[in-house]
């Protein structure tokens, strides 16, 4: 009878110890593994070429997984050190940089940008006004007050991409050629300081270049290329050893690439950014590359209040600032005036970053302050500060970026116990 209670006994332990292998961190591994067998079915059906997720609690790496294919048109296997075009993910990176600047007093955000970049001293505001025939018309007037570095980081500067509805102005941005990469800095500031604002400064939340202007206003500002900036400021001190503005020769053959042929819209899919060579500009909204990885540690040092393994990038007030709404009011307008509020319900917007404005308000789950953003193509993170929890999800076809996010997102809060 005591030899069966002993052998009872290690049996509970070891049903313990397995059960307790299922959870690291508070998370249940068992619903990660769950959610990348979902994944795989979703490559199986054609849906999505391949994908590396990454999920950490505490500061430390939970789960780090990858599913599909590399190249799904040679059908490589995809590898947790892919190499992602992260498009507008970059943006976070350059506003982080910004701040940096200004903690050491090269620049400060109420800064009129025309004190750098004086071509954008006379910015005009295009207003639509009822023309012949009840066509509008394009009306120019004054802006009422300067652009600053602060309305460039929240996205409130007037300045707009052709993409994203359709407006007068943007019809002149697309004229223009205003949002191409393939042009020299000194092209795109030209074609951009011509063009006019789509709102009045500090009035509205409007998604577009800014974030690129304020990388060249840093270039302008620093003598160093953005490449040069960020490597030095960022990508070297985290020890993000994939990321850059080029993916060197002996690196290309671990870049993702898109479907030819897009599932979800079922046409061809826009050409992705050229890594393969160096670009005429960096664009800071869009240019960047990174693993997964790479990316986890630019934002495992946010989460820790600027710094990771001893090296800061940041003071813990400055991504406090970061990560904290800068919309008050503008959130609302921005919300309700039927462009596409790309923060969504029930988040504002930080500085480079959506940032949850309460615990409700939004379908997806998360925790008041938690802050995210993504990528044309398919990237996407999210930070719980309350959780200690990070996400990073990277997929390379911008075709249901947003359901893959969303359901990411979803497996990963299920996951918690």
């Amino acid at each position: 009878m005591q030899g069966a209670s002993r052998w009872l006994w290690a049996v509970g332990l070891i049903l313990l110890s397995l059960a307790w292998a299922q959870v690291r961190e508070g998370l249940d591994l068992g619903a990660l593994n769950a959610f990348k067998a979902r994944l795989e079915g979703e490559v199986a059906q054609g849906r999505l070429p391949g994908a590396v997720f990454l999920v950490a609690r505490h500061g430390q790496v939970v789960y780090h997984e990858a599913v599909g294919y590399l190249d799904p048109q040679t059908r490589s296997p995809m590898t947790r050190e892919a190499i992602f075009r992260i498009y507008s993910m970059t943006k976070p990176l350059t506003s982080a940089l910004a701040l940096a600047l200004a903690e050491e007093g090269r620049l400060s955000l109420t800064d009129p940008i025309h004190l750098y970049l004086p071509e954008f001293r006379e910015a005009k505001v295009g207003v639509e006004k009822p023309g012949p025939g009840g066509q509008p018309t394009l009306e120019l007037v004054p802006a009422s007050r300067p652009i600053t570095v602060y309305d460039l980081l929240r996205h409130t500067s007037g300045i707009t991409y052709g993409i994203f509805f359709d407006s007068l102005v943007k019809q002149e941005y697309r004229r223009m050629g205003a949002d191409a990469v393939d042009q020299t800095p000194e092209e795109f500031l030209g074609k951009l300081s011509r063009l006019p604002l789509q709102f009045q400064p500090g009035t509205i939340w409007e998604y577009g270049n800014s974030t690129d202007l304020l990388g060249h206003l840093m270039e302008r500002l620093t003598g160093k290329s953005l490449a040069q900036l960020l490597e030095e400021r960022i990508f070297k001190p985290l020890g993000m050893a994939d990321a850059g503005f080029l993916v060197p020769q002996e690196k290309q053959s671990r870049i993702a690439e898109p479907f030819a042929i897009d599932p979800f819209t079922r046409q061809p899919t826009p050409p992705a950014l050229d890594v393969r060579r160096s670009p005429k500009r960096h664009s800071g909204g869009a240019g960047a590359v990174a693993t997964a990885l790479d990316y986890y540690r630019f934002l495992q040092a946010l989460l820790n209040g600027g710094e990771l393994g001893g090296r800061r990038i940041l003071s813990p007030k400055s991504v406090a600032l970061m990560t904290q709404d800068h919309l008050g009011p503008l959130y609302l307008p921005s919300l309700q005036r039927g462009a596409p509020y790309l923060p969504g319900p029930g988040y504002g917007f930080g500085l480079g970053v959506a940032v949850r404005l309460a615990d409700g308000g939004s379908p997806l789950p998360g925790t008041a302050g938690d802050y995210y953003w993504g990528g044309l193509f398919g990237t996407y993170f999210f930070v719980d500060p309350k959780e200690k929890l990070i996400g990073v999800w990277m997929m390379q076809n911008p075709g249901g970026r947003t359901y893959y996010a969303q359901l990411f997102r979803s497996a990963v809060y299920a996951s918690l116990r």
